[in-house]
């Protein structure tokens, strides 16, 4: 955890505008309690964006972060001028998929997530990112079983962390386990999501996911079981498997 000091001056900078308000001491009893930062600043700084954590989602991590401006680099060097369509499947607090509107001016993106309270904080963070309305659409959906449409690219990043996992005591009490833990053994959600993809991307789309890098074999083994091709896994900045991007099997 950052030193208390430290955390003040960044809550009464972003929150409060450094400006000082009655309401600062309530919030410096919530960081001594062990509250994550964001969730009492309302808010987390995603590649240049604005995320809303009002419904309190998972908080953004960094590792999240750094695949996704991989992905965002990615595409804009794909020089083309056509509508690029992504869904950010198990979207939570939809950091992904909001970077990806602020920052592809020729993407369109459906969230999905289970939990309908999410999906509202992620039309905050839409607004307060000046998103067109028109540029995307919000989707309760278990998995994929609520998705209808076909996509150049699903991005995921779904519960992966196995029950026997250590996670550390604060982001069990504060942090929604529905998207933390994939099962057993992590992939729960994994498996779900390998199997009934590909019925939902186009004929050259793919799939970018995050993973625990312990998982990294499980994953390749479901992706070859499927027929996914073109597999390329890759290393988060602390040298850590993480991430994974595969094209759609040929039927």
């Amino acid at each position: 955890m950052k030193n208390l000091d430290i955390q003040i001056q960044q809550l009464q900078r972003d929150k409060y505008h450094s400006r000082w308000a009655p309401k600062i001491l309530t919030d410096i009893a919530r960081l001594k309690a062990g509250e994550p930062l964001d969730y009492v600043i309302g808010w987390a700084p995603f590649l240049g964006c604005h995320i809303d954590l009002s419904a309190r989602p998972l908080i953004p991590r960094p590792e999240t972060e750094f695949w996704t401006e991989k992905f965002i680099s990615d595409i804009s060097h794909r020089a083309t001028n056509k509508p690029f369509r992504v869904l950010d499947a198990f979207a939570g607090s939809g950091c992904v998929g909001i970077a990806i509107l602020k920052h592809l001016p020729k993407s369109r993106v459906d969230f999905s997530d289970v939990d309908p309270n999410v999906l509202r904080s992620i039309k905050i963070s839409a607004r307060k990112n000046k998103i067109a309305s028109a540029r995307y659409s919000l989707i309760q959906s278990d998995v994929l079983k609520n998705i209808h449409e076909t996509y150049d690219t699903i991005v995921a990043n779904p519960p992966y962390i196995g029950t026997k996992k250590y996670v550390q005591s604060s982001v069990l009490k504060y942090e929604p386990h529905k998207a933390l833990f994939g099962g057993r053994d992590g992939l729960r959600f994994i498996r779900a999501l390998i199997n009934t993809a590909s019925q939902h991307l186009a004929s050259d789309g793919i799939l970018w996911m995050e993973y625990d890098p312990s998982q990294k074999k499980a994953i390749e083994k479901l992706f070859a079981a499927r027929g996914y091709r073109d597999m390329q896994f890759h290393k988060d900045q602390y040298g850590r498997w993480r991430y994974v991007a595969a094209q759609k099997p040929v039927r």
